[in-house]
């Protein structure tokens, strides 16, 4: 029987930590089948990815038993993980819907294999989009006179739910520094710009008053810093003078839904490292995308 796992790694630099890994899974009957390391100089802390199967068998638990001595030896923040396990996700969102509409299409179709395990909604909008996929949701309505309670609500969702991670789909509202920290690394939000230029309630706008040539979106993880947290992924689309306001923002909610969607995909696949204010980002090896996709 031949089982798949994930190991992740994140550990102050120092010599034999492949060594000690490779070992480990060698001696286990593990053979790796896909690796990603980087060593960052500036920092001292090294990274890594490790996809390997299980030939004999070991199960997950017994698995983890044995590396922790590995592990606590070299200082190592690590993580064993199940590559048929499927993230808990929570979706927030506000009133413009075209990343939730998005994520339910790639979710539907298992090009994101994750179980949404509930939607929030400071409005009404798309409850009914959201019930006909048989998901349940949370309209929790966000006052500046309800805040705490309001938040308190949404953290009950999180806790009932088991939720592992958090996706702002054009949420809009901020949240706490509270939940920021409880949440940490456990939120990603969509930016409708290309941080960190044209911050603000109407980056379009002000990037087609600007003239720009390019126009953009920023997926990052959030902190209580606002719009501040380390990006995971970013892209860019070509506009000319000849395109208006309203093409602007076509152009850019397409380019929001891509970026959120490769986010959550790193996130989801333990492919994204936080990094102080910066992310390590393994890209997905050559094959091995497909079989990521569908979980």
């Amino acid at each position: 029987m031949t089982t798949s796992h994930v190991l992740t790694v994140t550990c102050p630099t120092t010599r034999g930590i492949v060594a000690a890994i490779s070992t480990y899974l060698a001696e286990t009957g593990c053979n790796i089948t896909d690796s990603s390391q980087y060593d960052d100089t500036m920092t001292g802390r090294f990274f890594m990815r490790v996809s390997f199967d299980s030939q004999t068998g070991t199960g997950i638990e017994a698995l983890r038993a044995g590396f922790a001595p590995v592990a606590e030896r070299l200082d190592m923040d690590w993580a064993i993980h199940g590559c048929g396990e499927r993230m808990k996700v929570l979706l927030m969102v506000s009133n413009f819907g075209h990343c939730l509409n998005d994520l339910l299409y790639r979710w539907r179709i298992g090009a994101l294999p994750i179980d949404i395990v509930g939607v929030i909604s400071n409005h009404l909008t798309y409850q009914k989009v959201v019930v006909n996929h048989d998901i349940p949701f949370h309209h929790i309505k966000v006052t500046k006179e309800n805040k705490p309670e309001a938040e308190a609500r949404l953290m009950a969702v999180v806790h009932e739910t088991g939720a592992e991670l958090i996706v702002l789909a054009r949420y809009m509202q901020i949240l706490s520094d509270q939940m920021c920290r409880e949440m940490s690394g456990r939120i990603i939000n969509i930016h409708h710009s290309f941080l960190p230029s044209f911050k603000g309630a109407n980056p379009y706008k002000q990037a087609y008053e600007r003239g720009v040539k390019l126009i953009g979106a920023t997926a990052h993880y959030v902190t209580a810093d606002l719009d501040e947290g380390p990006i995971i992924e970013q892209d860019t689309v070509r506009v000319t003078h000849a395109q208006s306001p309203e093409d602007y923002v076509s152009l850019g909610r397409d380019v929001e839904a891509q970026v959120l969607a490769r986010a959550i995909h790193a996130h989801i696949h333990h492919r994204a490292f936080i990094n102080g204010n910066k992310t390590v980002v393994f890209a997905a090896s050559p094959g091995s995308y497909a079989s990521e996709r569908m979980g």
